[in-house]
């Protein structure tokens, strides 16, 4: 079986527009609404995409001097999206329901700005794939996987399909 992995591409039903283009529009239509967990949302993704920008003209940055593209700006919601994570996970130990609550919601918006991600079907036919290509080994197919299908699958769906499909 192939799997189309491009579906999940950049761009791709975001009406050509880019990701801080929609930011930016996203915002001012909060505000107008006076939807103060949203504007709180996007202003987090905007900072640290201007933040991401900033560390480019740092001549220490390994990155220096090179554009950022849009799978650079989607790598820093993706990091944000992981950091609303953990602080759900902890906010559900420590049984704060209104942190939580908030937490919940700015997740939500987050990601609204990643392409579709692939579902667990589609990602085992990618491993399947991989293991006719590199074997049934675990250590072979992980690197592979995750490179191949980064950015378009969660790391941990990944992790245990695989797991699933060389055990």
């Amino acid at each position: 079986m192939n799997v189309d992995l491009d579906r999940g591409s950049i761009g791709v039903g975001m009406n050509d527009q880019s990701v801080k283009d929609r930011l930016a529009e996203d915002v001012k239509t909060a505000m107008r609404a006076r939807d103060q967990r949203r504007v709180s949302a996007i202003r987090m993704l905007r900072a640290a995409i201007t933040t991401m920008e900033m560390s480019r003209t740092d001549r220490k940055d390994p990155k220096y001097g090179q554009p950022v593209l849009e799978t650079d700006i989607l790598a820093v919601i993706q990091k944000e999206i992981a950091q609303k994570r953990e602080t759900i996970h902890f906010a559900q130990v420590g049984n704060r329901t209104e942190l939580l609550e908030k937490e919940q919601l700015e997740l939500d918006v987050m990601q609204e700005y990643l392409p579709q991600q692939l579902t667990r079907e589609e990602i085992r036919a990618a491993v399947d794939e991989i293991i006719t290509e590199v074997g049934p080994q675990f250590r072979a197919v992980m690197p592979v996987a995750s490179q191949r299908l980064k950015g378009k699958a969660d790391g941990r769906m990944v992790n245990e399909v695989v797991k699933e499909a060389t055990s």
